[in-house]
């Protein structure tokens, strides 16, 4: 790696169920550089990703930021993620000593944290949290997670897990979630759990015009062109959500909640109605503001939302 440094930037990677990222990013949150594949992440692959950004970047960086899936131990970098599987659905990276690797592979300081708090601490900011000092930052992708600050802080926990509202239980008895409770919201609401959910319905011989095998992709599309099925997958989510924000907001006494991943940019349509619906009617403390964020924290769009 080349040791002059242009300006001061750093590495960025966000490794999630679907999708492996990387960037330069530079102090005042411009992306010199980015890449993202959807190969089930492996090391090698994760590095060579790397390597190529920083090329592409024209300079080197002063450190390197990595937002993971979770489990995970804080701050050792350790990370367990549920949702890494590779294409026969075995799980990959268990206990993998993410941060020793990286450290190791490019002689920088590393910091590997849960990517949902690197959510809540990227829309606080540059993106629609800036100003918030207690806000929930939420990713509802092919999982659910959540980040929490209060009081300006960022919260861990003990070991690092801290704001992990996708294993909040919102549906008693409900579905199955890949952390092996039963009505999490990310067993509910995720896109992993929304293909669960449909897998269990077609075994149960609902009708619907989905096949065996569909993603939540597949589901959302079928929703907006009139299948039943599908619209109630998706009121369920969105339900699950708002169940799941409520009860954050109970018990933290939140201003501001972002919500940003896959399932809530591109089906927004499908399960913010339900969401907000829910908050409306089962919080009785709310946020005050409920956004929904883009990727490099452009703000798509933002609701008040009455206490």
């Amino acid at each position: 790696m080349r040791r002059s440094l242009t300006e001061e930037s750093a590495l960025a990677i966000d490794i999630g169920g679907t999708k492996l990222a990387a960037g330069v990013i530079a102090a005042d949150g411009r992306m010199l550089a980015a890449e993202r594949l959807v190969t089930p992440p492996v090391f090698q692959v994760l590095e060579d990703v790397c390597r190529r950004v920083l090329k592409a970047s024209g300079t080197d960086v002063i450190g390197i930021g990595v937002g993971s899936g979770g489990p995970m131990r804080y701050p050792e970098g350790v990370v367990s993620p549920l949702n890494i599987v590779s294409p026969s659905k075995v799980p990959l990276w268990r206990d993998f000593p993410l941060r020793a690797r990286l450290a190791e592979a490019f002689d920088r300081p590393v910091v590997v944290d849960n990517d949902a708090k690197a959510l809540a601490l990227g829309e606080r900011w540059q993106g629609a949290g800036r100003g918030s000092d207690n806000m929930l930052g939420m990713v509802v992708s092919t999982g659910v997670g959540g980040g929490i600050i209060l009081g300006g802080q960022l919260l861990h926990g003990f070991a690092g897990n801290s704001g992990h509202v996708g294993h909040i239980i919102v549906w008693p008895n409900g579905p199955l979630c890949g952390c092996g409770a039963r009505g999490c919201v990310e067993g509910v609401s995720s896109g992993s759990g929304l293909a669960r959910r449909l897998t269990e319905a077609l075994a149960s011989g609902a009708t619907t015009s989905l096949p065996p095998g569909s993603t939540a992709v597949d589901i959302a599309a079928a929703a907006r062109q009139g299948d039943a099925l599908a619209s109630e997958l998706f009121r369920t989510a969105g339900e699950g959500v708002g169940r799941g924000i409520a009860s954050a907001a109970a018990l933290l006494d939140l201003e501001l909640v972002v919500i940003g991943g896959s399932i809530a940019l591109q089906a927004w349509d499908l399960l913010g109605p339900p969401l907000e619906a829910t908050l409306h009617a089962t919080a009785r403390r709310r946020p005050t503001r409920l956004s929904v964020a883009r990727p490099f924290g452009t703000l798509e769009l933002s609701r008040r939302v009455d206490p």
